[in-house]
């Protein structure tokens, strides 16, 4: 259980919590996301996780209609050295650590949607996260200052923050990819340099 606090949203909550922001919405019975009330009592984890109803087959006069998303097109978010790989237990190991300059610019990894913006996550300093295509999410933490607010919609390369310093004392990103609410290594996601 965990009750919604000023400022929090229900890509925060999900995000802490390791849970997709989709399944904790259904499981909460929430129809709009962005919508959440200071005090409300949210189920992060369902007792029995309903089953999904059985498929109807298709009659002969409809045909299927197959809808595609296209692939998210990813790109660096800054410039610089993987200084922490996904995995590394000396920080974060939810993503990767890429080194820089303080105050250089932090740019959107893929086009889509601010979901958060703050420093809720005090792991993460101040952090952005981002809504790809209700499958991906990306966050960026360890910024000095954030440039966009939540609900702003961002294209791909787009400056989102400067670059702050990480707990090691050190200029860098914290970046992360996230697959339905599942952390996945950001380097096999972003090109090859």
């Amino acid at each position: 259980m965990h009750i919604v606090q000023p400022g929090e949203t229900l890509y925060a909550i999900a995000w802490r919590h390791g849970v997709d922001y989709q399944s904790l919405a259904r499981w909460n019975g929430l129809a709009n996301p962005d919508f959440l009330s200071v005090g409300q009592r949210l189920v992060l984890r369902p007792s029995v996780e309903p089953p999904a109803p059985a498929p109807r087959p298709p009659s002969q006069a409809t045909r299927p209609v197959v809808a595609t998303t296209p692939a998210v097109q990813w790109s660096w978010p800054t410039d610089g050295a993987v200084l922490r790989r996904f995995g590394d237990r000396s920080g974060l190991s939810n993503g990767v650590g890429i080194g820089g300059s303080a105050g250089q610019d932090i740019r959107a990894a893929a086009a889509g949607r601010v979901v958060y913006a703050g420093s809720g996550l005090q792991a993460y300093g101040q952090l952005v996260i981002i809504n790809h295509d209700n499958e991906f999410l990306s966050a960026y933490g360890y910024n000095a200052e954030l440039l966009v607010a939540q609900g702003e919609t961002v294209s791909l390369g787009q400056r989102i923050a400067r670059m702050g310093v990480g707990p090691e004392r050190r200029a860098q990103l914290h970046f992360e990819i996230r697959r339905n609410g599942t952390p996945v290594d950001p380097l096999a996601q972003l090109p090859r340099r």
